[in-house]
């Protein structure tokens, strides 16, 4: 399978030795991106909890507008009050949905844990309909739970 063949290389992204958190977020978006058809976009957001407020901190794909979302708005804003993971199979269908690209169909949302504490989030965007299965969010949970490894 696919996700078990990108393990060790998402692995290797996170433990490069000289290589900067943030050049290491960037590394983990452009392999899904790049290695995974149904991902357009993918994007790591972290929460500032004074503002309530996310942060897009890494991303591959098209450049987004959506640089700072507030707890609650879109999808990414529900997942940072709810601590869910929350998968979309149509974005249209959602009447608190931030759009990002008209050619967006499907989003995945997966919480990211530090400590127990909702810190951010990985955010997947997809042009395909209801592509993301079970196996999409056990995978990402572990990106992020190796994610957690190194903040």
């Amino acid at each position: 399978m696919i996700f078990e063949d990108l393990k060790p290389s998402v692995t290797a992204i996170l433990s490069a030795p000289e290589t900067s958190v943030n050049d290491k977020l960037t590394g983990v978006c452009e392999i899904l991106q790049s290695s995974l058809p149904a991902y357009d976009w993918v994007g790591f957001y972290f929460a500032n909890e004074a503002e309530r407020t996310l942060h897009l901190k890494a991303f591959a794909g098209e450049p987004t507008d959506h640089t700072v979302i507030p707890f609650g708005k879109g999808i990414c804003g529900q997942v940072a009050e709810s601590n869910a993971n929350f998968v979309v199979p149509d974005v249209k269908a959602q009447d608190n949905y931030i759009a990002c690209s008209i050619y967006v169909k499907a989003e995945i949302v997966i919480p990211l844990f530090k400590d127990g504490k909702n810190i951010g989030q990985i955010d997947i965007d997809s042009h395909t309909p209801d592509p993301f299965t079970k196996a999409d969010e056990h995978f990402l949970e572990w990106v992020n739970e190796k994610v957690a490894e190194i903040l």
